[in-house]
């Protein structure tokens, strides 16, 4: 899965465009999540344009990967991604939250049957994904594909979580990587402050879990990352990714306040402005 210098800066302009569908997204339905979706965007454009085996024509392809979104709050970042992808028409982001859209609140399978799960009570999609490669296991598929799960820290909080950590662990599944975004903020504040997560990766390890930490905006140290997981056999990988928060613009970056609330029509504007300048810089930075 190499990496070229001009993949990187396709992978990042893409990356801002998908953070600019966000915000539209977002100030269009007047409600949803913010900094969650925004940290996430490197991330879920290093999947979809360049390590997931899938394809948009054929979203029920039996041999693709699987990706579980665990913190379906962030679903904003899974829709622009799948549409900039081309999963659907990127008119319908505008549809988000909207009644009767497809694009629910928390992503519904019944709505959306390329998605793998619906998700909304956080701590549930590691259990799903530990389910999916299990089955793998039983019909001998675990060698033919990967089961990625993204999940929150804050969802660490939920006992649901360490249950299927601990099951994982004991049945050794190599073909389980865990995606945690481990942007130390929740709802009611910092993880740190509301129920303390460090340390994670020792807290992942004791479970039998092979442990990566890695810089989530990052492209290349992520796909490293990536790489490292899929040569592990002998038991499922996290991969705990560092991010920021509301990443790609100032004001929204790093404050837990961003969890849950979307930009009012002036912040919006702001934002898009910055983005768009952003835009131009990581042009002109590879230029």
């Amino acid at each position: 899965m190499f990496l070229s210098d001009e993949k990187i800066l396709d992978l990042e302009t893409k990356a801002n465009d998908i953070r600019e569908s966000i915000i539209s997204m977002l100030v269009e339905a007047g409600s949803g999540h913010t900094a969650g979706p925004l940290g996430m965007a490197d991330i879920f454009t290093l999947f979809y344009f360049h390590i997931l085996k899938h394809d948009p024509k054929n979203p029920s392809w039996e041999e693709r990967d699987r990706l579980v979104l665990s913190n379906g709050h962030i679903c904003p970042v899974l829709y622009a991604t799948m549409a900039h992808a081309g999963y659907f028409p990127m008119e319908e982001l505008k549809t988000l939250r909207k009644f009767g859209s497809r694009l629910q609140g928390h992503p519904h399978r019944e709505y959306m049957p390329w998605l793998e799960t619906s998700s909304g009570p956080l701590g549930l999609g590691l259990s799903q994904a530990t389910g999916m490669a299990l089955a793998d296991r039983i019909d001998g598929k675990d060698k033919d594909r990967f089961i990625y799960c993204f999940m929150s820290d804050g969802e660490h909080d939920e006992g649901n979580t360490w249950e299927a950590m601990m099951l994982a662990g004991k049945n050794k599944l190599r073909n389980l990587i865990a995606v945690v975004d481990r942007n130390n903020i929740q709802i009611d504040g910092f993880t740190e402050n509301v129920m303390p997560l460090e340390s994670m990766a020792d807290k992942w390890r004791a479970f039998n879990w092979h442990v990566i930490e890695v810089g989530g905006h990052d492209f290349r140290a992520l796909n490293e990352a990536v790489e490292e997981a899929q040569a592990v056999y002998e038991k499922p990988t996290v991969i705990i990714a560092h991010t920021i928060p509301g990443k790609g613009v100032k004001e929204f970056e790093r404050d837990y306040k961003w969890h849950g609330k979307p930009p009012t029509k002036e912040e919006a504007k702001m934002a898009l402005d910055e983005l768009r300048t952003l835009g131009g810089k990581i042009k002109s930075e590879h230029q």
